[in-house]
């Protein structure tokens, strides 16, 4: 099972941009799937992003789309999510995931979570 440890998270106004980190532990991090979910306050967690095991595909939610971009690092066991023209609706905190195959859509893997409050 791979180790995931988010940091990139703070407090930013509205319009404004951060970009999110995620190391991974382990040998096998290019053999997994990842993705990026949200909570917000008194919400389910939701789907934000995810990236397959090449880095050549990548997936999003509506509500992201166009304003965020995933990559990995698959030399560096490491995922990113740039998030630009951030919204106040965009305040959760962040978690990222790991899953098995080529492009997953089940996480078995998950981080602590890093918070990003938006306001405006």
């Amino acid at each position: 099972q791979v180790q995931l440890v988010e940091s990139g998270g703070g407090l930013v106004q509205a319009g404004g941009s951060l970009r999110l980190s995620c190391a991974a532990s382990g040998r096998t991090f290019s053999t997994y799937t990842m993705g990026w979910f949200r909570q917000a306050p008194g919400k389910e967690r939701e789907f934000v992003s995810r990236i397959s095991r090449s880095g050549g595909t990548t997936s999003y939610a509506i509500s992201v789309k166009g304003r965020f971009t995933i990559s990995r690092d698959n030399t560096n066991n490491m995922v990113y999510l740039q998030m630009n023209s951030l919204k106040p609706e965009d305040t959760a905190v962040y978690y990222c995931a790991a899953g098995p195959g080529t492009f997953s859509q089940d996480f078995g893997s998950w981080g602590q979570g890093t918070q990003v409050t938006v306001s405006s």
